[in-house]
């Protein structure tokens, strides 16, 4: 078997693990007779995945007794209408923090439904930090405040929670779920599309305190109603059953590793290893200023677009893909999750220093 270290921002690798386990279960799992592709999801073998699935998320995050798990479909993008679809009805007003392009399409999107004030943004410096935040623009009537916590493209994340007092908190973690400890009860919704740290695409991860559903506006379709998804435990249409199921498996490598305190200890370890380098290197840096530094995704640049490109294809025939950044960065983006070990962040590093020698 010839694995390349995969460096993509999603979808991302997965443990090899947990792909390992997959390919014995493909055929039969369990004593069920049948893949669980091949499973009705209204059946006790499929019932106890999905239950086991949420216990697990649960179990791992600490997710308050008051919050409503849920596996729904649409991706991220579908959670930029169906938040305030379902949270913007009292006064029809959101804030935000404009920090990357998902924070951007999520304050298009909910534009079509509310008003949406924009508190601050980071766009004057290509989103290479997170703002400094003045409580004194924050609505007083907002119905929610709005953060993507880590920015995928840009490699910046919020260190600090803005404090909003009585108005619900919501954030994007698509990026850095299970990452790092989180307090949920800090939150009224998180969300997550599931192909950067928990599984494949076709999953969104929605975590919401109850007292924010039953509210939805009389626009909203059926399919993007927070109650009829909690009411029917996320089972009132067919959900992407397979894609639960490597999620199960994903939390269950998770918890093996010792939970998320013992993979943030990893984490750390290395973007420490990747940062400390781009801090020493005379060919590389580092796109985002060190207070804001993603643990998940590091963009960095040479001071030369055709040494980048050269970079970028010398690296994935050296078995290291996936590592061009994205359009509105330009040179390179190493996006190092949880399914990422130590000896990739490790030989990544090796290369850069051969590479960097080579090319003086």
């Amino acid at each position: 078997m010839s694995r390349v270290y995969n460096f993509s921002a999603g979808p991302s690798m997965l443990p090899v693990e947990v792909l390992e386990k997959a390919q014995k279960e493909m055929v039969e799992y369990g004593k069920a007779g049948m893949s669980v592709m091949e499973m009705s999801h209204r059946s006790k073998d499929y019932e106890e995945i999905i239950q086991g699935c949420e216990s697990l998320v649960r179990e791992l995050m600490h997710v308050p007794d008051n919050y409503k798990v849920m596996f729904l479909q649409g991706g991220g993008s579908s959670q930029f209408a169906m938040i305030p679809m379902n949270l913007g009805n009292k006064n029809k007003k959101c804030d935000i923090v404009i920090t990357g392009q998902w924070a951007k399409k999520a304050a298009q999107e909910a534009e079509r439904y509310i008003t949406v004030n924009k508190i601050a943004s980071s766009a004057d410096k290509t989103f290479s930090y997170i703002p400094k935040l003045d409580k004194n623009t924050f609505s007083k009537d907002a119905d929610y405040f709005y953060i993507c916590l880590n920015n995928t493209i840009y490699g910046t994340k919020f260190n600090e929670l803005p404090d909003t007092g009585d108005i619900p908190l919501v954030a994007d973690i698509s990026s850095c779920i299970m990452s790092e400890e989180l307090d949920v009860s800090k939150f009224g919704l998180l969300f997550a599309g599931a192909q950067k740290n928990l599984g494949p695409a076709g999953v969104t991860l929605v975590i919401v305190r109850e007292d924010l559903i039953g509210n939805a506006m009389d626009i909203t379709p059926t399919m993007f109603n927070y109650q009829i998804h909690a009411d029917n435990a996320s089972l009132y249409n067919t959900p992407p059953t397979y894609g639960i199921y490597i999620i199960k498996l994903v939390l269950e490598w998770i918890k093996e590793q010792g939970g998320i305190k013992a993979v943030q200890a990893v984490n750390e370890k290395k973007a420490k290893i990747l940062y400390d380098f781009l801090d020493s290197s005379d060919m590389f840096k580092g796109t985002v200023v060190p207070e804001d530094r993603s643990l998940m995704n590091v963009p960095f640049v040479t001071d030369d677009d055709d040494l980048n490109a050269k970079f970028i294809k010398e690296a994935k025939e050296a078995g290291f893909v996936n590592l061009k950044g994205h359009r509105s960065v330009g040179g390179m983006r190493a996006s190092i999750y949880n399914a990422m070990p130590v000896e990739g962040v490790e030989k990544l590093v090796e290369f850069m220093k051969k590479f960097e020698a080579e090319n003086k």
